[in-house]
């Protein structure tokens, strides 16, 4: 998955300068991690993207207002969204930053707070101020597995990954945790995502590299068609790698943008692939569109067509439920000149069924891979999605 200039793995290794922790305070019935904090010394530039549902979290509208400062810690709460709570939302977002910037020796302004979980229920701070404490308590070196727990809600497995490279031949490392199982749907999901390094970036490039980034990875994803109310990408840089500012005339600029790119991608298709209740990964590819925008939303309505996520969720390759999605969405379409492929399997062409046994047809949709592309022969617009089958287990989640 590296190129010949970046090792990756699959964990958490911490870049310098960087503590994190992951606690159970008692948000959660279950007894599992609900609260996580990561901290930093020095003070990183700060960048991010955030929901653009109109209803926003309190936590959102805090990161969003002191984004261009400096950051020295984000905590970060499971089980509880303080989304819809009024102006005791914010309060109550603030008092978490307070705290945390008591224990650590911070300006409470530089720390940042995010929550995720259930809409409408205010946070119960008797359990999340202690909670703080016991967190803060036991950041280390080696907290980021235990911060990477803590963040998760219905996901059933812990999304993180560590990318290492170097920088005016200094090595550099660039790890991120990510949550997000359900109400994925972009711009972004249910998700939130840290990533943390210790090269010293310029303020607007990191920005920018990180919001390309975000729109070729996690909005390119979708699972369920909702979007939250919470989702938060954040991005600590603290300098500590004593790099020369990493800029877009920096002659090693093109590293760090391919590890955040090897790095966003990895943790999107790891939530297409923890889908609630999912048991099917599916890439929808569309071409032939009038223009990339035809092309998005033409794959976009049919990776959020419930009628075709539960015929993947069977053994039937409905295809006209996918020629279905494509005419009721905006994007222009010829009926008579489409064609759709399952895998390498040409199941319509000519907007009519192809004649290729349905028995060949079914294993592919049987595999828990495989891919749906779609030619529009109406141009040269392209676009594709991540998502995932729809079954009765993600009704039972979400009950």
């Amino acid at each position: 998955m590296a190129s010949s200039k970046i090792t990756f793995t699959e964990d958490v290794q911490l870049p310098r300068g960087f503590k994190a922790a992951g606690s159970a305070v008692g948000l959660k019935k279950s007894g599992h991690r609900d609260m996580a904090m990561i901290a930093c010394e020095p003070a990183a530039v700060m960048a991010g993207t955030f929901t653009t549902n109109q209803v926003k979290a309190a936590t959102v509208r805090l990161c969003m207002k002191r984004l261009a400062r400096n950051g020295r810690a984000i905590v970060i709460n499971s089980g509880n969204a303080n989304a819809c709570n009024g102006p005791q939302g914010l309060i109550d977002a603030e008092r978490m930053a307070a705290a945390t910037a008591e224990l650590i020796g911070a300006d409470e302004r530089d720390v940042f707070v995010c929550s995720t979980g259930r809409i409408g229920v205010r946070l119960p701070m008797d359990i999340i101020e202690p909670g703080i404490r016991k967190t803060a308590a036991d950041l280390s070196r080696e907290g980021g597995k235990n911060a990477s727990e803590a963040i998760m809600t219905t996901d059933t497995k812990p999304k993180r990954c560590t990318a290492r490279f170097t920088i005016d031949r200094k090595p550099v490392t660039l790890t991120a945790m990510a949550k997000g199982a359900g109400m994925i749907e972009p711009n972004m999901a249910t998700m939130l995502a840290f990533f943390l390094t210790d090269a010293a970036v310029d303020r607007s490039a990191l920005q920018d590299a990180l919001s390309a980034a975000v729109n070729k990875s996690f909005n390119r994803i979708t699972v369920d068609g909702d979007r939250s109310t919470n989702d938060t990408v954040l991005f600590m840089a603290n300098g500590a790698a004593e790099n020369k500012t990493l800029k877009p005339t920096h002659p090693d600029w093109a590293v760090f943008v391919e590890a955040i790119n090897m790095v966003a991608m990895h943790l999107a298709l790891l939530m297409v692939q923890d889908g609630e209740g999912a048991s099917r990964v599916v890439t929808v590819r569309v071409k032939g569109a009038r223009s990339e925008k035809d092309a998005d939303i033409a794959a976009r309505s049919v990776a959020n067509s419930l009628l075709v996520k539960t015929s993947w969720a069977g053994d039937y390759p409905n295809w006209g439920r996918i020629m279905d999605a494509l005419g009721y969405s905006d994007a222009k379409i010829a009926e008579d000149r489409v064609e759709i492929r399952y895998d390498d399997l040409v199941a319509c062409r000519d907007g009519v069924y192809a004649g290729t046994p349905i028995e060949k047809l079914k294993r592919v949709v049987l595999q828990r891979a495989f891919t749906i592309e779609i030619n529009l022969n109406l141009g040269s617009g392209e676009a594709v999605i991540y998502t995932c089958n729809c079954t009765e287990e993600y009704v039972r989640i979400n009950m």
